[in-house]
């Protein structure tokens, strides 16, 4: 079993395959089957028995076909309503549960990956940890286990605890399903393999759409279906949108694995499960992108008569050549037709429906097939086979199928049961969660139109086939091109070469086009929470995500700055600045934002004491230092440039012999009027207790030449006030202000305390560009502008 990639094996000798496939017969309007089948799994199922299943494998197939079973068999109004039925699948399924939650007994609330029915279990070939059933966890296990066999429990656990009132099935896969999801990258992926006592990620931390990862978006999104909770939706808009800008490739059609913290393309491999990516984009509404991908993985089946497990996009080839009858592409050709009703599926499922007869038909059923090159069979019919591939093959085919007609909150599980909640089960959003949703429908199917030649002719609507990448999607497998695809060829016709948009954006907001240095910490005078949504009152140094509207009119926000924009949120720019006049007084397009945001500035003292001071705090003593500060976007123009009549200059500023700076001891953050004035001195002010613009203006009125605000945080930003309270403020353009980082800012601290131990010694300020030529030194020249600003002191 070990040299068989594909056995996925839930090994639990519990007749997998009876309960796996129940709801099979409901697809098939087969009534009689189903209660034959529901008789046979009570006469017949018990979880009293020694193996070790997997906790996935078990949770998907068995918990979800007795929970579907029992949904069918219990619900009234239903061709499938079974009247001497008392819950026995339901009671089977409250069993099983409670057998398997040993498994989420972690530090991490991360499960077990495989649960173990054994009285003499064996620790030496142990890839997954191992709950027994009848006596808990096995020591010695593996602590490793999958972001998908954590993440792909909610929708089996949440819906037993909807119908038995127990809640701790929910809550537990919740917590394992979060406790994956909090561990995304910075970047937003979510990776492979974790272990599951510490949380951390396995190297080499990969992260993709594949094997491992597959289910965990898909049951995001399904549990919101299915319940209408919104942060699962959040989940998976963040996700997607995540694995879209890093995961595919830059044409659009592949998706490959990725390291998880960079977006580097790690492997150019893709494997089988992959495949239901297009199908999980159809429920997401994105069928563009659907289309794409479904025509790269039926271009592999054409070329394998099969889904190779494996197969390598840089060399074209197939790197692992077996196929256990997998369900996935053909489920994501179902989604397909149902939501283009194209009929270039219904081709595509004929080829497989071919394919499947001719290659893995056998007298008792389907064989797997070892490999697609020689058609050697394998000796084994996996259940998802009736739970899944025949399940959608079919459904592809029966345009009646009363399913198609059902507009419930139904959705396919990963392992193809049929899980709804009624109205009495669905619990209603907290008020943390309630917002206003412009819509829960997912855009209209536009075909295709090839234009005529006739610009007063109407476009002619074709189908898949003739859309012009088709040929595109064909030549990256490395196909040529059939008999049957010649026929679909026009002399006015092109092969396209696509040249996809990026899914999304992320900037820095500034007007006027200059770029800013990004806001990491926005106050919420700059950046608000309003009850729908937000509000920007200074757009600059505000960094800005866009991501493609699924009706492909544009892109939609999704964050700014540190906040998450949602579906229903509506962002409101209050920036006065973007819409100023062209003659305004304080605050120009043209003055202000083209200003250098940073400066040098010198302190140095007039007297330098003797070496007899204690030499507290600098080791030795400086007295010459010279100090990156970050210049506001208001008052007087500090620029290098600064000159001319449209220009804000900056006369007692940059005085080459410089402003004496004061402490205010009564009014240390600035923010009350001053008692004394300080004509031409430079005041120092503590961050925090009001505005900058209000500093600025009360060092304005003391008759200052500028003011220095000491940051309470290394961050580098430039104070920004609105047009509108720069008006009211007056006239501010000879008083500067100043920013210095909480670092840069104790270093003048300490150095005007030792000033202030000597009689007739005090600390001056000056532009260090005024001063150059002086007895200054130039700046270290390693500095630079985009490291956190550090001082050079000098003797």
């Amino acid at each position: 079993m070990n040299a068989n990639i594909a056995t996925n094996d839930v090994a639990g000798n519990f007749s997998l395959t009876l309960i796996d496939v129940i709801d099979t017969f409901i697809v098939l309007d087969d009534r009689q089957g189903f209660e034959q089948g529901v008789k046979n799994i009570i006469r017949a199922v018990s979880f009293d028995v020694d193996t070790k299943p997997q906790l996935f494998e078990t949770t998907i197939r068995v918990l979800g076909g007795l929970l579907s079973g029992h949904i069918f068999a219990n619900q009234t109004s239903q061709p499938f309503h079974l009247s001497w039925y008392r819950g026995e699948l339901l009671d089977l399924a409250y069993d099983l549960g409670k057998r398997l939650m040993p498994a989420f007994s972690t530090p991490t609330g991360l499960p077990y990956a495989r649960v173990r029915l054994s009285p003499e279990p064996s620790f030496h070939s142990a890839n997954f940890q191992q709950v027994n059933l009848r006596h808990g966890v096995m020591k010695g296990e593996t602590w490793e286990t999958c972001a998908a066999g954590a993440g792909t429990l909610l929708l089996e656990f949440g819906t037993l605890s909807r119908l038995t009132g127990d809640e701790q099935f929910e809550k537990a896969a919740k917590r394992a399903f979060f406790a994956v999801w909090n561990r995304k990258s910075d970047i937003g992926l979510v990776g492979n393999t974790i272990n599951a006592r510490t949380g951390k990620w396995t190297p080499p931390e990969l992260s993709g759409i594949g094997a491992g990862i597959d289910s965990f978006y898909e049951y995001a999104l399904k549990w919101y279906i299915m319940t209408g909770e919104i942060e699962y939706l959040d989940v998976f808009d963040d996700a997607y949108a995540a694995v879209m800008r890093y995961s595919r490739a830059a044409d659009g059609y592949w998706y490959r694995l990725v390291n998880m913290n960079t977006g580097d393309l790690a492997y150019y491999t893709v494997d089988s499960l992959s495949a239901f990516w297009p199908g999980l984009q159809v429920l997401a509404g994105d069928l563009e992108n659907a289309i794409r991908s479904h025509l790269m993985y039926y271009n592999l089946w054409k070329q394998h008569s099969g889904m190779p497990e494996v197969y390598d996009t840089n060399y074209r080839v197939a790197t692992s050549h077996q196929y256990p009858l997998r369900p996935e592409f053909i489920e994501s050709t179902w989604y397909l037709y149902r939501a283009t009703k194209d009929p270039f599926y219904l081709d595509v499922a004929e080829r497989v429906l071919f394919d499947l007869t001719t290659r893995a038909k056998v007298r008792c059923g389907l064989s797997g097939i070892q490999d697609l090159r020689t058609n050697k069979q394998d000796d084994r019919m996996e259940s998802f086979v009736l739970s899944e591939t025949l399940k959608y093959l079919y459904l592809l085919f029966d345009e009646d199928n009363r399913l198609h007609d059902d507009d419930s909150n139904y959705v396919f599980t990963t392992e193809g049961h049929i899980l709804k909640l009624d109205k009495d089960h669905i619990r209603p959003n907290t008020p943390k969660s309630l917002r206003k949703f412009v819509s829960h429908q997912c855009p209209a199917y536009t075909p295709f139109a090839f234009p005529s030649g006739d610009a007063k002719t109407l476009s002619l609507t074709r189908g898949v086939r003739f859309r012009p990448d088709t040929e595109y999607a064909r030549a990256l497998v490395g196909n040529n091109a059939t008999d049957s695809d010649k026929r679909y060829w026009d002399v006015d016709g092109w092969c396209e070469k696509p040249k996809p948009e990026s899914y999304y954006y992320e900037f820095v907001l500034a007007p006027n086009g200059v770029i800013a240095p990004e806001d990491l910490s926005p106050s919420l005078l700059k950046l608000a929470v309003v009850s729908d949504g937000f509000i920007v009152h200074n757009i600059t140094g505000i960094r800005t995500r866009i991501v493609q509207r699924l009706d492909g009119k544009g892109y939609d926000v999704r964050k700014i700055g540190h906040y998450a924009v949602r579906p229903g949120h509506t962002v409101y720019i209050n920036d006065s600045t973007i819409f100023a006049p062209p003659n305004a007084v304080n605050l120009t397009q043209s003055s202000l934002w083209n200003r250098d945001r940073d400066v040098e500035l010198e302190f140095f003292v007039t007297e330098v004491p003797t070496l007899t001071i204690p030499q507290v705090h600098l080791n030795p003593p400086q007295f010459d230092v010279v100090i990156p500060a970050l210049s506001a976007f208001f008052g007087a123009d500090l620029s290098q440039s600064a000159s001319g009549e449209d220009s804000i200059t900056v006369s007692r500023f940059s005085r080459p012999e410089g402003l004496r700076v004061y402490q205010d001891k009564d009014n240390e953050q600035g923010c009350d009027p001053y008692v004394q004035p300080y004509p031409e001195g430079v005041l120092i002010a503590r961050r925090g207790g009001c505005t900058f613009l209000d500093k600025l203006k009360n060092a304005n009125e003391a008759s200052a030449a500028g003011v220095i605000v000491i940051s309470d945080e290394d961050l580098q930003i430039n104070p920004t006030a609105n047009i509108d309270e720069l008006d009211e403020a007056g006239n501010l353009n000879d008083t500067a202000l100043v920013l210095l980082t909480k670092t840069s800012g104790k270093v003048l601290l300490e150095m005007i305390d030792l000033a202030e131990l000597q009689v007739g010694s005090q600390v001056m300020v000056a532009l260090h560009r005024s001063r150059q030529g002086g007895n200054s030194t130039d700046p270290d020249p390693a500095a630079s502008q985009e490291d956190l600003p550090t001082p050079s002191r000098r003797r």
